[in-house]
């Protein structure tokens, strides 16, 4: 039996571009070729059948575009980002709107379900509960990439077998990054199946000057600004806890930030700033002291910390020691034994320095968590706890010399899963309807090897521009695994941007005077459901 939430937010209607109005109307023109911002000739040699191709625009005809029945399959790749149900029910509606006759697939448990060609005819009856609701339950997702020749063979009798004209990838930069892959095998393979990405990751990572924001960031952050609020509230309450709240993003802190400027904490760390100032741990747990004291010496002996989750790869003697760590483990077994010892003689002095610093809990989730990719998983690292004893053993040496006479208790929290299922606020339910529109629409004019894309989103959405880019514009080479591979470029804080100088401009405030901000939770009806309809990064990068 479902909520009365959950069964209102059913009845919530995307209303997507204006431009949708008439589908059938549009045409897609086709600008100039493209590049991408570095590595481009290795790129080129990666993507002969796709390097360059030209941004993909929309425009009303006076005449209605001819429209065969089409065969469309969807999948889910990945972590789950609030909204990925609205792209389908959007792909979904475009296509019957084009034509009755269209079908949809989805691919059952990500990527998984094209390789074993595992789906499930999608209809309105099958779609309706999901509707506006978190989670990726409808279909299923898997972190499984198509890479082996074996995997790219069995995606193609997939393709084949259900004679599809198009597959949409609902997915992040790894899964988009997959998506131009599998683009470039199909077209080598004379395979007529168009394939379109769209953006996915509540890390807000995945953009650049086309796509302004990923889809479920929107949400995520107003789910973990709610939560840092009341935690704001119980520190102000209590006033004898010092909370420590590590936030998810592992390659960038768009969500620390977004999440500082709803709420006004005490400390904020930045892992990019940390990266440019060429911040030691040392000097990071002398920034938080330093806070500390002076709120200690104003009688507050409580305080709100945010951490971002990848913080540890933006530290250099930790981004040393990882880098070193991810060559090492690349060619070890994982049943090595004693494995702390083996990579320990096989590190050079720098990386072997860092790591005898660590706790030994620290030093396992660094060797024995490791992603699909064989990277570290950062959100197992459990950062504030390490800061947590850094400031504490920092805080002990200036109460023996006299320079802090406060109290230090520390609590600590990550909040990752929960912000990732969550009833997607009304931005993203209608940003990614509109999104599943824009893929339908790519993949009716054949195009492929593109991303799903809407401009204009500090507007109001009937005025959204949607066009497609060509996933490889947004690519570069990268060392993973010990070897260089083509991965979609995560988008890091720009430090030099407007919302970072924003920021800025209030942080030494926010260090002293308690001028906590409680967002409370999603709003998704009244006039601040309409006023609110976005994050306060996208308004200010739409100011710049």
């Amino acid at each position: 039996m479902i909520s009365p939430l959950q069964d209102a937010r059913l009845n919530y209607r995307p209303v997507p571009p204006a431009i949708f109005r008439n589908i059938n109307n549009i045409e897609v023109s086709l600008g100039e070729q493209t590049s991408a911002s570095s590595d481009s000739e290795a790129l080129r040699d990666l993507f002969p059948q796709t390097f360059g191709q030209p941004i993909a625009t929309f425009s009303l005809a006076e005449k209605q575009v001819d429209i065969h029945p089409l065969n469309v399959g969807v999948v889910l790749s990945g972590g789950q980002a609030p909204g990925g149900h609205n792209v389908i029910a959007g792909l979904f509606d475009a296509l019957k709107t084009m034509n009755p006759d269209n079908v949809l697939y989805g691919f059952l448990n990500g990527p998984d379900g094209i390789i074993k060609n595992n789906t499930i005819k999608i209809s309105e009856k099958f779609l309706a509960p999901y509707r506006n609701q978190g989670g990726f339950d409808m279909i299923g997702s898997s972190r499984t990439k198509i890479e082996s020749p074996e995997q790219f063979e069995a995606s193609k009798k997939a393709v084949t077998d259900l004679n599809l004209d198009g597959i949409v990838i609902i997915g992040g930069d790894d899964s988009n990054t997959n998506a131009a892959m599998l683009t470039e095998y199909f077209k080598s393979e004379g395979v007529a199946t168009s394939v379109v990405g769209v953006p996915k990751t509540i890390d807000g990572d995945l953009k650049n000057e086309y796509i302004e924001a990923s889809f479920g960031f929107d949400t995520a952050c107003k789910v973990y600004s709610e939560l840092v609020g009341n935690i704001a509230r119980d520190s102000m309450s209590a006033k004898k806890y010092t909370f420590f709240i590590r936030l998810m993003g592992r390659s960038a802190s768009h969500i620390t930030l977004e999440c500082a400027l709803q709420t006004h904490p005490n400390v904020t760390i930045i892992g990019e700033e940390i990266a440019e100032k060429n911040s030691t741990l040392a000097d990071i747990t002398s920034e938080i002291v330093d806070v500390l004291c002076r709120r200690a010496n104003a009688g507050k002996n409580y305080g709100v910390i945010l951490v971002p989750e990848g913080l540890i790869e933006f530290i250099p003697e930790f981004r040393t020691l990882i880098d070193e760590l991810n060559d090492i483990l690349a060619s070890t077994e994982d049943d090595i034994p004693n494995k702390i010892s083996y990579v320990s003689r096989k590190m050079g002095p720098k990386a072997l320095a860092c790591f005898k610093t660590i706790p030994e809990e620290i030093q396992k989730q660094l060797l024995f968590d490791r992603d699909p990719h064989g990277n570290v998983q950062v959100s197992r690292i459990e950062t504030e706890k390490l800061l947590i004893a850094t400031v504490k053993k920092e805080l002990a040496k200036r109460k023996k010399d006299g320079t802090f006479s406060g109290k230090f208790n520390a609590q600590s929290s990550f909040f990752g899963y929960e912000g990732r299922s969550g009833l997607p606020s009304n931005f993203d339910s209608t940003y990614c309807y509109s999104l599943g529109y824009t893929a339908a629409t790519l993949v009716r004019s054949g195009l492929s090897g593109y991303m799903s894309c809407i401009r204009n989103l500090a507007k109001s959405s009937s005025e959204w521009e949607a066009m497609g880019i060509p996933i490889t514009m947004m690519m570069d080479m990268e060392h993973r695994q010990g070897s260089s591979k083509p991965v979609i470029r995560k988008a890091l804080v720009d430090l030099k941007g407007r919302i970072f100088e924003s920021f800025k401009e209030s942080r030494n405030s926010w260090a002293i005077d308690d001028t906590y901000r409680y967002p409370g939770p999603i709003q998704f009806f009244g006039d601040n459901a309409v006023t609110n309809i976005s994050t306060i990064s996208l308004g200010l990068e739409s100011a710049q």
